[in-house]
């Protein structure tokens, strides 16, 4: 559906579910009868609540969902969360999660250890997108690329989260944690058709389907498909994206319920890869140039996928309601790499070794709760409780192979892959490799006092990770843990005028444990590590948090000052042992400003300052050293102006700027920091009726050569260059 945002000259596409009007008078007879209210808010998650409506703008909205404490308005929780909408997405003609973090300061997008895997920096936390929750879920969307079409919003909750969410799986969650929201029927009838391409000649087309029926519009059904596939700005680099995603929704006076089931698949061929420092590198590589590839032509990485979740929400009363969901997804991936390891960073000289790999993975996850509001004297209390469980059951195999000189500069191609020379498992049928279990239990209690304007948040997860790692080929056990934590929380929120609010938090992330390494490099070579395998329990990370929240009537802000401590390992050269030891603190100061600043000109963004230091390492060479990847200052600002006497006509301009990081513990090898400057034009109309939005868009206008990443997994300083000038173009009608 179209929605004119009125007095502003720009018509906005709107998705999201609204309210219908109520109680409108009818003729009959001559006679004005009044009817009775029809609301349909269709809810992702099957709240009462439905989602969190826009802020002015349209950007981002009010608030979203705070873990078990459901969708919460961003004045009300003494959390920072930030919720991306799906005009945005459109608006910004992001492709993928990390295309729409792109719009924020707190957020850089990276890449998983030896793949394409989106990652993504939080606070200077590593969160993979296996850590990714889907309504509330963890892990259960594909692991490696998730394409925007499966989503209607983006949201970002800031910060330890243990007690709110849990532990996510695969052990981020310490700055912060995403959760995508799925798509649901609006009020009236969807029908959008998108077509598109985008530099290198890289074709996009979708389709957006959506009605609702039954009595009063009680039943919703919205319908994504689409597909990507072409060669992309960067030289000889191929992909393609298929997807299908089904999402239904029904609700009585009492009961709601949801449903989702997805599939998508991405097969990318010669798609470049990261960079790796060599231990004898002592510069670091200026940057190639950005249209550049040093992939293998005989390279590739595909995934496909298939997830589904389902979820209700009762009311038994109107004081207490209980919810349940589950959650699946039965994952296949296989790849063959050649990422490059640079050995001179003055000339470029660079190897690469091939690796292949074959993965299957299954997540089963699930959660149930209950939820009571009391009033006990002048007092409120929304109590919550639930129980969550998450398991996943990895299939895996590699195999590596020959070793071949390159340049970045001046790449070298070999159109043989290099023959395998070790084989690790069963490349056509991968045995278990690993188990992880979780399950946890959580109760908690919001106090409100004073009318309202102060809240109190106190509450406790108990939570039990276990973990199983098997050898490749004999199938035996070869580490474990089963440990267990009690992770508490509390927060505060006061109201100190209707514009602004305080807010303070401590809260625990929880962290699966690292495993000790084989062998570690000396300078007398390789040591065997004496507890090779061992898998070390799990890290409590505490966070303190204070904060200030701004809410005019078009605009809003949140400032928040944080200092976070994450426990860390390493092995003791003294006796060759993998143990916990030492801390990474980050402190920082984050800004998040929103809305509209004139009847034309909204804004969006911000800026993080961080200072990240490894603190009691057992290494004096590092102790006190910043953290790889980490950069002291980052901002990205957005905004988009509506021009004068052209109705529909909108031009938007963003700057990102992230600053200088190490690539290494040592803090020798320094990446110089970047800024991009994007921008965009949209135009929608009317056409016979029907609403054509046509937009263009233009990422990394100066065509310049950076380093966009460094890191992407925990202590890894390697490196991913940026993107070039792409241009992309659509045109979606409403029919």
């Amino acid at each position: 559906m179209a929605a004119a945002l009125p007095c502003f000259g720009a018509v906005h596409a709107q998705t999201a579910p609204q309210v219908a009007p109520q109680s409108q008078p009818a003729a009959t007879n001559g006679s004005v009868t009044s009817m009775d209210a029809i609301r349909v808010e269709a809810s992702a998650d099957a709240s009462a609540g439905g989602l969190s409506a826009p802020f002015a703008g349209g950007q981002v909205a009010r608030g979203g969902r705070v873990g078990i404490l459901g969708t919460e308005d961003f004045m009300s929780t003494p959390f920072s969360i930030t919720s991306y909408t799906n005009e945005l997405i459109q608006d910004r003609q992001a492709r993928s999660v990390g295309d729409v973090l792109q719009n924020d300061a707190g957020v850089r997008v990276a890449r998983g250890f030896g793949n394409f895997q989106e990652s993504y920096f939080i606070r200077g936390f590593v969160l993979s997108s296996d850590d990714v929750a889907y309504n509330g879920l963890f892990s259960l969307l594909p692991r490696q690329y998730i394409a925007t079409e499966l989503f209607e919003r983006v949201e970002v909750l800031r910060g330890a989260s243990a007690f709110l969410t849990g532990a996510p799986p695969s052990g981020g969650g310490i700055g912060g944690v995403i959760n995508l929201v799925p798509k649901r029927a609006p009020n009236e009838p969807l029908t959008r058709v998108t077509t598109g391409v985008s530099s290198g000649g890289q074709f996009q087309l979708s389709t957006d389907i959506a009605r609702r029926f039954g009595p009063d519009d009680s039943t919703g059904i919205r319908l994504n498909a689409a597909q990507r596939s072409g060669d992309t700005g960067i030289d000889d680099e191929h992909s393609r994206t298929s997807l299908v995603s089904l999402g239904l929704d029904w609700r009585s006076a009492d009961t709601r319920l949801s449903a989702d089931i997805g599939w998508q698949e991405n097969k990318l061929k010669r798609t470049r890869p990261n960079v790796t420092l060599s231990r004898d590198v002592t510069v670091v590589p200026d940057a190639p140039d950005a249209s550049s590839n040093f992939a293998q032509p005989w390279s590739y990485s595909n995934e496909r996928d298939v997830f589904g979740t389902v979820r209700a929400e009762h009311d038994f009363s109107d004081k207490l309601t209980g919810w349940a969901a589950y959650g699946f997804r039965r994952s296949d991936e296989s790849n063959s790499l050649g990422n490059v390891t640079v050995t001179n960073g003055s000339t470029g000289a660079a190897q690469f070794s091939r690796f292949d790999n074959v993965r299957e993975d299954q997540v089963d996850t699930g959660e149930f709760g209950l939820r009571a509001n009391v009033q006990t004297g002048s007092v409120g209390h929304q109590f919550v409780a639930s129980a969550a469980f998450f398991q996943l059951k990895k299939d895996n195999a590699y195999a590596t192979g020959g070793t071949r000189l390159t340049n970045i500069y001046n790449p070298v191609s070999y159109y043989d892959a290099p023959p395998l020379t070790r084989v690790v498992g069963n490349m056509d049928d991968p045995s278990l490799q690993g188990r992880l279990k979780t399950s946890s239990f959580a109760f908690g209690d919001t106090m409100s006092f004073l009318d309202d304007r102060v809240l109190f948040t106190a509450g406790i997860r108990h939570q039990r990770l276990s973990s199983r790692s098997y050898d490749y080929d004999s199938g035996r056990e070869t580490g474990s843990y089963d440990a267990s934590h009690n992770s508490p929380a509390a927060g505060l929120v006061v109201k100190v005028s209707p514009n602004v609010s305080l807010y303070a938090n401590y809260i625990e992330a929880l962290v699966a444990g690292d495993t000790a390494p084989a062998t570690v490099s000396t300078s007398a070579g390789a040591l065997d590590v004496v507890n090779a395998g061992q898998i070390l329990a799990p890290y409590v990370s505490k966070q303190k948090e204070i904060g200030v929240k701004y809410e005019g009537e078009y605009f809003g802000s949140t400032l928040a000052l944080f200092t976070t401590d994450k426990p860390r390992a390493y092995t003791d050269l003294s006796d060759l042992t993998f143990k916990e030891a030492g801390k990474d603190r980050h402190q920082g100061v984050e800004l998040n400003a929103f809305g509209e600043v004139s009847r034309s000109v909204r804004l969006l963004g911000g800026f993080t300052w961080l200072d990240a230091e490894q603190l009691s390492t057992g290494d004096p060479a590092i102790d006190g050293n910043r953290v790889i990847g980490v950069p002291r200052f980052q901002t990205t600002m957005g905004a988009e102006w509506d021009i004068p006497g052209v109705q529909g006509l909108t031009v938007d301009g963003r700057v990102v700027y992230t600053g200088s990081s190490y690539a290494n513990a040592q803090n020798t090898l320094k990446v110089p920091g970047w800024t991009r400057f994007d921008a965009g034009v949209r135009y929608m109309t009317d056409v016979a009726g029907h609403t054509l939005t046509l937009r263009a868009r233009v990422e990394n206008i100066a065509n310049r050569n950076y380093w966009a990443s460094v890191g992407g997994y925990p202590g890894s300083g390697y490196l991913v260059l940026g993107g070039p000038r792409t241009f992309s173009l659509s045109a979606s009608m409403d029919f």
